[in-house]
């Protein structure tokens, strides 16, 4: 009897305690509701002269992206109603104030307010703290010790290196000359500027566009930055994702930890071997001698003036961070400059012609080359200005910040520049949609605001690599039209998607034949 007095005893103090841990997770529950509630109705208040396009009341815009190539032009259409902001918003609680205009972009990137709390927060478990999230001193201390990395000296060299990797894309592609098909390019091109960081900024030859990809593109590494460029777009739209720990016990979760593993392993062993390298005196004495370091050098020899280097989490974020936004983004730019010249055979003529009289005979791009080709670096601008490869970014502000029309945001306020909708701003651009390199001759560019073109962003925190980027564009593309005609497969029509980079979600698609040079 007594036994059983105990254990009911103990069974109705548990059930109390279970009880009482069910009321106070219910209170916490309707307590942070509660506080989003008043978040949300102030930010309502604070961005009331910012109208926007009509929202759900708890999808907010979310269900406006069909994620179906549609969506970046829905930007552009609402940017016709407000033609310099409009608030947006994603889900019931985080709102954005979406800006597509120079005058307003102007005002954000000249200043070194820090990127969202939000989305790149989304990426950190997989680049890290590094230059493209981090901020102030953290941030400025980087930049400074990274910047020798892309001295004109050192960049010089790398246009041979370039030039190789492209020739290696271009021999796989003598296949698909011989077709009468289309192929998707993407992959291709996305193995082939791996191929060119690695030798660039890592001096590593890993053959990765004959050995480990091959023709299907399978390189491991590759398809992980698809897969986590997918998945923090998932995360982002989903918003109960938006929680930890919600997120790590998801099935998606899981999919983005193990895509980082595979990231993770490919950045970590480039250090490691380059670190064993280092402890060998004669390896060391053959790097200081080199007039130039590369990219991984000064990131292991780097030192500020208390002679302090970069911490082993800081190297791996910043190669992390290179070796994604190195080779996604050019390839994303590259692609869609050779589907702009298939699309345009009279532009795409001019520019071969121009590349064959640079080339005077040669097959490769040298240094001196990337000056003698103007018409050609116009269509480039031109298909970045209509393609760009990073279609957005967004900061938090800081402090109030008060545009040039009086119109003000206070601190706190998550502020998104819409790059593919300034470009395509049909205010600022004449026929914004339709493709003319000679918006690029130097009397029309300097007719309008410098923040209209701004696809390696601008200010204080624009694209540290941007000159590396433009010269491995001008290389590939040269070398791609000396070599081969290009025409669209108009069955095949990509559709443009924003993941981190611009992609298309049925990739892109051209056919090939091989140029006839014959007199």
């Amino acid at each position: 009897m007594e036994l059983f007095e105990t254990l009911k005893k103990v069974t109705l103090d548990s059930y109390r305690i279970h009880h009482l841990v069910a009321v106070f997770s219910l209170v916490y529950v309707i307590l942070k509701i509660s506080k989003l509630i008043v978040k949300r109705n102030e930010w309502i208040r604070a961005l009331e002269t910012f109208p926007g396009p009509p929202k759900h009341w708890l999808f907010g815009h979310v269900r406006e992206f069909k994620e179906d190539g549609t969506d970046m032009y829905k930007v552009v259409k609402w940017g016709e109603s407000y033609p310099l902001a409009f608030q947006m918003w994603f889900g019931p609680f985080v709102s954005f104030l979406n800006i597509h205009h120079p005058d307003y972009v102007k005002t954000i990137l000249a200043s070194t307010e820090p990127k969202d709390d939000l989305l790149y927060r989304f990426l950190i478990p997989w680049i890290g703290d590094g230059l493209l999230v981090s901020e102030g001193q953290k941030w400025f201390r980087h930049r400074r010790l990274l910047t020798p990395g892309f001295h004109y000296d050192v960049l010089k060299p790398y246009v041979k290196l370039m030039a190789d990797s492209a020739k290696t894309m271009l021999d796989k592609w003598e296949t698909h000359s011989k077709s009468d098909e289309s192929f998707e390019l993407f992959e291709h091109v996305s193995l082939m500027t791996l191929d060119s960081i690695m030798k660039c900024a890592f001096s590593s030859n890993t053959n990765c566009q004959t050995v480990q990809g091959g023709e299907s593109g399978t390189n491991a590494y590759i398809k992980a930055v698809y897969e986590l460029s997918d998945l923090v777009n998932v995360r982002f739209r989903i918003f109960p994702y938006h929680s930890e720990w919600i997120f790590q016990l998801s099935p998606h979760g899981y999919k983005y930890r193990k895509a980082c593993n595979v990231a993770h392993s490919h950045t970590e062993e480039i250090i490691r071997k380059r670190k064993e390298a280092l402890t060998d005196e004669k390896e060391l004495g053959r790097i200081q001698a080199k007039r130039n370091l590369d990219f991984l050098d000064i990131l292991l020899c780097a030192r500020d003036e208390d002679q302090q280097g970069l911490s082993d989490e800081a190297i791996r974020a910043e190669v992390d961070t290179f070796m994604f936004e190195g080779h996604d983004t050019t390839a994303s730019g590259i692609s869609w400059t050779l589907y702009s010249l298939a699309c345009n055979p009279e532009h795409q003529q001019i520019c071969r012609d121009e590349v064959i009289s640079a080339l005077e005979g040669r097959d490769t791009m040298e240094w001196e080359d990337l000056s003698k080709i103007p018409y050609t670096t116009m269509c480039i601008k031109e298909s970045l200005r209509l393609y760009p490869p990073v279609p957005g970014m967004s900061r938090k502000i800081t402090k109030p910040i008060t545009f040039f029309d009086g119109r003000t945001v206070p601190e706190g306020c998550l502020v998104g520049t819409s790059i593919f909708g300034i470009h395509r701003n049909a205010t600022v651009w004449e026929d914004p949609n339709a493709f003319d390199p000679l918006r690029f001759l130097p009397e029309n560019s300097a007719k309008r605001s410098p923040h209209a073109f701004v696809p390696f962003s601008a200010g204080p925190r624009n694209c540290i690599g941007q000159n590396f980027a433009m010269n491995e564009m001008k290389v590939v593309v040269a070398q791609t039209l000396k070599r081969y005609q290009l025409t669209e497969d108009p069955m095949k029509k990509p559709k443009m998607i924003p993941r981190l980079v611009l992609r298309s979600l049925n990739g892109i698609h051209l056919k090939i034949k091989p140029v006839n040079l014959e007199p």
